[in-house]
């Protein structure tokens, strides 16, 4: 009996293992957008958002793994009650916001393509594009 328990303990080990395994490779493996993600930062855009936002959730989705490259700028207290100062010195109202180097803005989830128009960086052929819901102008408002 003692030993068919060594076996199960064996084996869920391994399959926890495996699993843990896996989703490290999955969170470090590269991005099909991480060149792209780069020249964003290298043009001086910078994307404000919050954790709480669902909007800014979605925007780091149409990059997937490659999202851990943005110029991302975290305007949340960790209560979510607040907007840190960097944000509030800014005046960023709303998000997620994108500030570009000529000092112009995007409000709302913004689309690969209009990233790519707005700082000159070149969109990789093989990058999904938003859809027609994925444009400029959803966001979440800060909360006073």
């Amino acid at each position: 009996m003692q030993k068919e328990y060594a076996i199960i303990g064996v084996v869920t080990l391994l399959v926890l293992g495996g699993i843990t395994f896996y989703s490290y490779r999955q969170d470090t493996a590269p991005g099909a957008l991480d060149a792209f993600a780069a020249c964003l930062v290298e043009k001086g855009a910078t994307f404000y958002g919050t954790f709480w936002c669902p909007y800014c959730q979605s925007q780091k989705k149409l990059f997937g793994n490659s999202a851990k490259h943005l110029p991302y700028v975290e305007c949340s207290t960790p209560n979510g009650k607040e907007q840190l100062p960097i944000c509030t010195e800014k005046g960023i109202k709303g998000y997620p916001t994108w500030e570009y180097a000529d000092g112009s803005r995007d409000g709302g989830k913004v689309t690969l393509e209009r990233l790519a128009e707005k700082t000159g960086c070149a969109l990789p052929a093989s990058a999904e594009t938003a859809t027609e819901d994925d444009t400029v102008g959803s966001s979440s408002s800060v909360t006073e």
